[in-house]
This record gives C-alpha cells, structure tokens and sequence, in this order.
C-alpha cells in the first residue's frame, strides 16, 4: 500500500463510514485512485459459467450500488466486478446511520436495505461503460412491493443485455422477511420466473443465487437440490450474518449484517457444504471475509471457482486487489500448481463437520 493511500484511509476513517464510502467513488471517478489493470497470468486465467475471467478475484456486489464506477473498478485488479444491488424503482434504504466499522474485528455491520437509484438510472450507466473485465447485477426488489418475486425478473429483464451476469440476492438481512424466499417452494417460483424472463432475452445470461450464511445443514441441501433443478449458473455463498459470536467492538450491538472477517469461517463451512452437496457440478463464488491470497485459496479449496471481497477493501484500500491477485499468483508458483482451478474444491472435507 503506498503512503498516498495508507494517509487517504486514516482520513477517511475519521468521519461517517457511509460519507467516506461516497467519497472514495467520487475519488475514483475523479482518476484519483492509481488503477493497475487486471492481474492476470496463465495460473490465474479461470472460466466461471462460460465467462472468461483474467484472475478468480471479484469485486462484490454492494461497493457500487449504482454503477457510477464500473471502468475504474474494472481496472483496480479484480477478475470481474458486480454491481447493485438493484431494485425496479428507486429506494432511499433504511434510515441513517446504517453502517457501521467494528475496528478490533477489521469488520462492518450495515442495515442498508437495498438504497439505490433504481433500475431506470443504473442501466445507462452500464450500458455506457466498457468495462475491462466481466460486470454482473445483483437483483434486488422493493421494500414494499406487493410481489417480490416478479421484481427479481423484472430487473433482469431491464438489465439483462447490457451486463455479463446477474446474482437473484434473497439473503440480504435487512429487508424484511425477504431471506424467507429462501425456502424451497418460495425459492423454487421466484428462480423459475427469473429464468423465464432470461430465457427471453436476445443473450441469456448466467443466473447465480446469493443466499445466506445463517442456514441448517438441511437448508442449505434444499437450496443446492433447487438450484440444480432451476438450471441456475451458480451459487454465491454468502451474504452478511446476523451472528456476533465472539465481537467485542462496540458497534457489536447495532442490526444488520456483519461482514468481514468474522464471518469468514461461517461463511466458507456453507460453502463447503454447498460444493458436497452438489458434487462440484455447480460453480461457485465464494464470500465473506476474503482480505488475503490465503483466504482465496482456502475458499477454493472448500470448492469456490472464484471468490468475491467488499468489507476488507475499507480497512486495506483498494490496491488490496491488484495485491491479493499478484500474491495468489505467486502462491500457486511456489506450490508447482499451473492453474487455480485445478485446487478447486480439493479442501473441502477440512469444512465439513457434523454441522456442515
């Protein structure tokens, strides 16, 4: 990390983490923000549901809700970048403050409640840019809207041409009663309308699921069995929790979903139970607590194609990308292993337990 960015962070640390958020993308836009490029090299090149991507390091959804930035993020290091979440119509989101830093942790906790622009304003914008690397959508839908489901479709349907992919997000904690379209018959009506509405676009596209950490053994089996019969592309593992086992920063008390560190090992048990329960046949994307090119190859071990990070991006700037891509490389030099996929769910039984 250079002296520019590490002195750029302490400053932004001193004022509301929503504000500083806003104005690291306004800094990025501005060209403000050094951008390497992809990282990429012949172990690091992967294939994620027919996407070509240069390294398996993506950029979360949630860091650019409304795809102000997607060139400059593009070329920050990341192998793919998703946008969003995105709702049918504009939604201010909960009240704030809603963010919040847990510093002992180097974690967050947020109770956003899918802010954003809406659809109507994020398309253009994505359509506009020409991105370096692929760029998905999450889907979102309304607070108050009388069918959720149909909001899930009606975004992508929006979107559709103008993005790589789209992630179906039922796991975000802070819209009510939304992780309930998880269980299976829900779950089941709400990806088969999605999977229509795509069905119908010129170029179909890979349809992931985003679902939660905060599952049974037996949940997370029904949702893998759903997801091989709705012919989704993937599976996305996970979404922030609602657990604070073992936090001891004040904003510990605050509602909403901890992300970062804390939630790394919860998160790739999930996974791992994901990759056993499907057998591998399903690709997946890895989520929650990656700050390292350890953590990469430990998601990928536990069977993740690739992995996405957000919330360490805060505490390590975003050169943390380009860093991690660069190191995983030279990790998988050092072990005599030519491509990453060739590790991909390997280490997955050091997951499973009794639980998962």
């Amino acid at each position: 990390m250079s002296l520019a960015e590490r002195l750029g962070l302490l400053a932004l640390r001193r004022i509301d983490p929503e504000t500083a958020h806003a104005l690291a993308l306004r800094g990025l836009r501005a060209g403000l923000v050094p951008l390497p490029g992809p990282v990429t090299s012949s172990r690091l090149t992967t294939t994620l549901a027919g996407m070509s991507l240069p390294n398996p390091l993506g950029l979360a959804a949630g860091f650019d809700k409304n795809a102000e930035a997607v060139e400059q993020l593009s070329r920050a290091g990341f192998g793919f970048v998703e946008v969003g979440a995105a709702t049918p119509r504009p939604q201010q989101g909960n009240p704030r403050p809603r963010l919040y830093r847990l510093p002992a942790e180097r974690a967050a906790i947020n109770r956003f409640g899918f802010n954003n622009q809406g659809i109507a304003a994020i398309v253009p914008r994505l359509d506009a840019a020409r991105p370096a690397v692929p760029v998905g959508l999450n889907l979102g839908a309304n607070k108050d809207s009388p069918d959720r489901a149909a909001d899930f479709a009606e975004v992508l349907r929006r979107a559709g041409p103008v993005v790589d992919f789209v992630t179906i997000n039922v796991s975000s904690p802070n819209t009510e009663k939304l992780r309930q379209l998880q269980g299976a018959d829900a779950l089941r009506g709400l990806i088969e309308g999605v999977q229509e509405a795509n069905e119908a676009l010129p170029v179909p596209r890979p349809v992931f699921l985003k679902i939660a950490p905060d599952l049974s053994t037996e949940e997370v089996a029904g949702i893998a069995a759903v997801a091989m019969d709705t012919r989704l592309a993937g599976i996305v593992a996970t979404n922030t929790t609602l657990s604070r086992d073992g936090l001891t920063s004040p904003a510990r008390r605050e509602t909403g979903g901890l992300s970062g560190p804390p939630l790394f090992a919860r998160s790739t048990r999930v996974l791992a139970r994901l990759s056993h329960e499907t057998g591998g046949a399903l690709p997946l994307i890895g989520v929650g607590g990656v700050r390292s090119a350890e953590d990469v190859l430990a998601k990928v071990g536990a069977g993740a194609s690739a992995v996405q990070l957000y919330t360490a991006l805060a505490w390590e700037g975003l050169s943390l990308a380009a860093r991690i891509a660069w190191d995983l490389d030279s990790r998988l030099a050092g072990l005599g292993i030519g491509n990453v996929s060739e590790i991909v769910g390997t280490r997955r039984g050091d997951w499973l337990g009794p639980d998962f």
